[in-house]
């Protein structure tokens, strides 16, 4: 049987076909967009831009919110929040919002959750720029919103976060 040979040129021009026929199925390029989290804003701007009017209930028995009451280090302040609620399809959290209400950025992070979690909690170290309050604020399925919030005093501060 004669033995076929294939030049480098014909080897490139082959994979070349094959990448363009299989990028003839790809979408082009969008552009990425941010959840618009990091504004500098006062607490109340971010609370009306996040929840509009809706009434926040007292969260206290279900929400645990886990701070030090002093923080020696507010560029590294130690936070937990869990919720103890059931998570179905049905009634689940769907978000968990930590804010702070003197940072100049205050909404600090925000967590999605779906029924198959299992179990709301989250855990994660955050930055305070001064002494004041944090707020956890669970954003059940149906749209309700239960609020718990701890005052932190800190003493070295986390560069205005």
């Amino acid at each position: 049987m004669p033995r076929q040979t294939m030049s480098r040129r014909q080897a490139l021009a082959a994979l070349g076909a094959l990448g363009a026929a299989a990028a003839g199925g790809l979408t082009p390029p969008r552009t990425a967009s941010a959840a618009g989290l990091g504004r500098h804003e006062t607490v109340e701007a971010a609370l009306a831009r996040l929840f509009g009017g809706r009434p926040m209930k007292d969260g206290t028995g279900i929400v645990t919110l886990e701070l030090p009451a002093i923080a020696e280090n507010g560029a590294v302040v130690p936070m937990a929040v869990e919720v103890n609620a059931p998570m179905t399809p049905a009634r689940h959290v769907k978000h968990i919002y930590v804010i702070a209400d003197r940072n100049r950025i205050p909404v600090v992070l925000r967590a999605v959750f779906t029924p198959e979690a299992g179990h709301a909690a989250l855990a994660a170290n955050i930055r305070l720029g001064e002494t004041g309050d944090v707020r956890a604020i669970v954003e059940q399925s149906d749209g309700s919103l239960l609020a718990v919030k701890r005052a932190v005093q800190v003493t070295v501060s986390g560069c205005g976060g």
